[in-house]
């Protein structure tokens, strides 16, 4: 009536392989990581301590779970110890999520790029693709940094400047005020910080220093007292903080107090309808025959100025450009123009007025 059930009876065959269908995406993992040489994970073991799990199995079961949409190092270790696709990678051993999880944040972060680099020269081998056509867009990623905690650069340029105008008229008081300009200046020109816009705090800490030598000859000096502790307390480290801020932002209009890398710029996401700017990168990203050939990560929230650092990126990874580019009218600009044709590329990118 029923076909035969029973749980205490061993079945053949053992292979988990057996139960695989031979076209499964797993298949295609296992094959591409077994064709990278190992000598690509050998500089992310210094040797020493027990014995690790191998860098392929560990890179296999996380690509593999990446293609299932699984990103979270508990939930690939669950899959590890249930799942028959991560168990026949993964050789029936059982990586706890921490060694999961420290493969791919410590080790793998040095040797990604070269992994990707390879798998998209096994599928130029394979002639999967040519980098003829190669399809370029771009989307934003918000950062995960509060939303609050900004930078613009041109406020800082503008207290920057004020600051250092307080000083130049500080340093004016000092030199009405003493009538010994010889002990003041120690023999240096410090009138040189009149000019507001040349101060820098290298020079302005240089200015305090003579300045405190110039107050131990004369403790007294009530003004001269004042100016200093205004000075080295205040409008010193004032200037640092401005400097180290413009540094930071470059040439970027704004970055995060909680995460420096990212740049305020709008997102598609807009719940509140208001323009709202949200720490976030800018990830370009290529394509032919729906693999993805290149990506690149930017500072820049416009997908213009991305488009010749991410080709340049593309031609370290690959050795060459491709042929011709497709990509929409956020690309489209005189600048990028030139470079395609200075590069021999033919382009079909739109510029922004087109229709």
């Amino acid at each position: 009536m029923y076909i035969q059930y029973t749980m205490d009876q061993l079945f053949l065959p053992m292979d988990l392989e057996a139960d695989i269908p031979e076209n499964h995406i797993v298949r295609v993992v296992n094959d591409a990581v077994n064709r990278l040489s190992d000598s690509i994970f050998n500089a992310a073991y210094p040797g020493g301590g027990r014995h690790s799990y191998h860098p392929k199995m560990l890179t296999k079961i996380i690509i593999y779970a990446y293609t299932q949409r699984i990103y979270s190092s508990r939930q690939i270790a669950k899959a590890v110890r249930e799942n028959i696709m991560f168990m026949w990678l993964a050789a029936r051993q059982q990586p706890d999520f921490r060694t999961i999880n420290r493969f791919r944040s410590e080790r793998m972060k040095e040797v990604l790029e070269t992994v990707f680099t390879h798998v998209l020269e096994l599928l130029v081998q394979e002639q999967y693709v040519s980098l003829e056509h190669y399809f370029l867009d771009g989307t934003k990623f918000e950062a995960n940094a509060n939303r609050y905690t900004f930078v613009w650069k041109k406020a800082v340029v503008k207290h920057q400047a004020k600051l250092q105008e307080k000083v130049h008229i500080l340093f004016q008081t000092i030199e009405a005020a003493e009538s010994e300009e010889d002990a003041l200046h120690a023999g240096t020109d410090l009138p040189e910080l009149g000019e507001a816009s040349s101060l820098t705090a290298e020079k302005l800490e240089n200015a305090v220093q003579q300045l405190e030598e110039a107050l131990q000859e004369k403790p007294k000096n009530k003004t001269l007292k004042k100016a200093v502790r205004q000075l080295r307390k205040d409008l010193l480290p004032r200037l640092q903080k401005y400097e180290h801020q413009i540094e930071t932002a470059g040439e970027r209009n704004s970055y995060s107090k909680t995460d420096s890398d990212a740049t305020f710029m709008r997102m598609k996401e807009d719940h509140m309808r208001n323009g709202q700017l949200k720490p976030g990168y800018n990830v370009q990203m290529g394509t032919e025959n729906q693999f993805v050939l290149g990506y690149s990560v930017h500072q820049r929230p416009t997908d213009t100025k991305c488009l010749k650092p991410h080709l340049e990126h593309l031609e370290e990874s690959l050795g060459r450009r491709p042929e011709m580019v497709i990509a929409d009218a956020g690309y489209g600009s005189e600048e990028n123009y030139s470079y395609f044709k200075e590069q021999n590329i033919q382009a079909i990118v739109k510029y922004g007025t087109y229709h």
